[in-house]
């Protein structure tokens, strides 16, 4: 039986392809439990096909599966919808299955009105696939009623089985890294809260299960061993338990990975021994849902936190050099230009480092969804309409699509103009032991000024300045390879390339292999006309092509036909090589 687990794509475009790009990680859990029990099953990740509609149909040709499965949040239901109906039309006994957050809070609606799709896996669904599974085969399993946690149409009716019980032991589960590589992990499922516009409250039944450490690290190792080094821990709340979080650290450390990784948390679970130990094993973003400046608006939507809890948090987190990252959301019960304010005035006493703004949406299977529907008598039929989501104000008088529209510039604008002010009044913990991460953390702030995202953003004022006392001040804590680099660039498109000379030769007394260091080096002896002086430090590069293009370059400029040829020759062979 061949098996393809889909994650179909949305319907509408994202500036950021990454908001939706990354699989859920439950679809590797999936995969692994149906590989583990011989399954032929392949994960295919379409979240951008929606406009290559002959793709998708010469891979359901080439692979010919028996079985399809869609991972669905209520943003790609309707891609799984269309592809199911192109797969039914090629593969007219394919069966269609469907889980996910998005099909178990619309299981009901989905079975109704589109015929193609054969079952619902409802919640947690590894236990419960590989049933449906063996049942499809025709073997050990004679009903689908004993099957629980699915739902499926028969002789017209819909039928409902009895739910599941969630996974009281999640390390029972084989571990997904042994067959898929990925970069998003988990080492807890569930959250314990109650936010009225999450749908996790009703999927996890606000129930946290947790890996061992054992378990969690093992899938790090394994991954970090094919080349994986970065890592996005997706836990709902990674920090809810500070021992265990410790333990995780030091195993990391212990075991001798290098890696660097984020975190999700809330401001209410954060202390200083758990965030000295993630920045020691490599944490450098945290993640926290602050949501609004205003305890009402806190309230009306069940976020349970204090603003006591938000400012320490972010002050803590940055003090221990690891980046803090504010979500917020607007749009919601009661906004209003007073509400605006009070998020404005938090944001500039918590300094956030880094933000996501939201107009708040409502989604099935949320409490907010809930309410609406009751409110106005709305039934599951809206979502029939080929739309993502229904932002709330749509349902609210009192808020219009202007005014909204108004409320997320005025807090994008906001922190982008006091964006400078925030990295100034960065004061990092003064632990030795720390200067090394506190260097790296600069430098990687730094970064984002001079050639990452912030660079970009014309809102931002005096980007190469910040930049470069960031990289001054990341090097009186560490000579970090990356701050002499960013510098030496700064100098060059000062054109104070003398210098850049200065700075880049520091870097090379403690990396004198820095491939980078040297190319840039080899470019600003380039701009001063010193040609001989450049290749010297462009071919102490090896077998690295950018710096043999600039070698060649340099012969050319002297005149040195011969040698021009003969690095030409070996560029171009590097180029045909089979590992180019």
């Amino acid at each position: 039986m061949k098996i393809l687990l889909i994650y179909p794509y949305f319907l509408d475009k994202r500036i950021k392809e990454e908001d939706v790009s990354s699989l859920p990680i439950g679809m590797y859990y999936l995969g692994a439990i149906l590989r583990e029990n011989n399954y032929n099953v392949e994960i295919l990740n379409w979240y951008n096909l929606s406009d290559r509609k002959e793709e998708i149909i010469e891979t359901l040709i080439e692979k010919r599966p028996d079985v399809i499965g869609f991972s669905i949040v209520n943003a790609n239901r309707w891609g799984a919808i269309d592809i199911a109906k192109i797969a039914k039309r090629i593969l007219p006994h394919v069966k269609i299955l469907c889980g996910g957050v998005g099909a178990t809070f619309l299981w009901e609606h989905l079975l109704k009105y589109f015929k193609e799709i054969d079952y619902i896996v409802l919640r947690e669904g590894e236990y419960t696939l590989l049933r449906l599974l063996q049942y499809i085969e025709g073997e050990k399993i004679d009903s689908l009623h004993s099957i629980k946690g699915i739902a499926f149409c028969k002789d017209g009716k819909i039928i409902r089985t009895d739910p599941t019980e969630l996974i009281d032991n999640i390390d029972s589960l084989p571990i997904p890294s042994k067959h898929f590589t990925y970069q998003h992990v988990i080492s807890s499922r569930g959250c314990l809260y109650n936010c009225s516009f999450c749908g996790s409250p009703q999927f996890w039944a606000r129930r946290v299960r947790f890996h061992s450490v054992r378990y969690f690290v093992e899938q790090l190792q394994q991954l970090y061993e094919r080349g994986i080094s970065f890592f996005y821990v997706s836990d709902d709340t990674f920090t809810i338990n500070s021992k265990r979080v410790i333990e995780i650290c030091k195993k990391i450390i212990d075991n001798g990975l290098k890696i660097n990784w984020y975190a999700i948390s809330r401001v209410n679970f954060i202390d200083e021994e758990m965030l000295y130990w993630m920045r020691k094993a490599g944490c450098i973003q945290i993640s926290y849902g602050v949501e609004s400046g205003s305890e009402k608006i806190r309230q009306k939507l069940n976020k349970s936190i204090s603003t006591k809890d938000i400012k320490r948090a972010f002050e803590l987190t940055k003090r221990y050099g690891i980046l803090p990252r504010a979500y917020f959301i607007y749009g919601a019960p009661g906004e209003d230009d007073q509400t605006i304010k009070e998020t404005l005035d938090l944001m500039r006493e918590i300094k956030p480092l880094s933000t996501i703004f939201y107009i708040l949406d409502i989604f099935p299977g949320t409490a907010l969804y809930d309410d609406f529907r009751t409110k106005n008598n709305v039934k599951d039929e809206i979502w029939l309409e080929r739309v993502e989501d229904i932002p709330y104000f749509t349902t609210d008088e009192s808020l219009s699509q202007e005014k909204i529209l108004d409320f997320g510039r005025i807090l994008r604008m906001d922190f982008y103009k006091n964006l400078p002010s925030f990295v100034k009044h960065i004061e990092l913990i003064n632990k030795q032991d720390l200067f090394q991460e506190h260097a790296d953390f600069l430098t990687r702030l730094a970064m984002t000024f001079s050639h990452g995202d912030y660079s970009v953003i014309d809102a931002i004022p005096e980007k190469e300045k910040i930049a470069e006392e960031l990289y001054n001040k990341a090097l009186s804590f560490f000579p970090n390879q990356f701050a002499y680099l960013g510098l030496g660039i700064i100098k060059q498109k000062q054109g104070k390339y003398a210098e850049s000379l200065q700075i880049l030769h520091e870097g090379l007394i403690f990396y004198p292999d820095s491939e980078h260091l040297l190319i840039c080096l080899g470019i600003s002896y380039m701009n001063l006309g010193q040609f001989e002086k450049a290749i010297e430090f462009f071919l102490r590069c090896g077998d690295s092509k950018v710096a043999l293009t600039y070698a060649i370059y340099c012969y050319k400029a002297l005149g040195d036909s011969e040698k021009e040829t003969l690095l030409s020759h070996k560029l171009r062979s590097l180029q045909n090589s089979p590992q180019s």
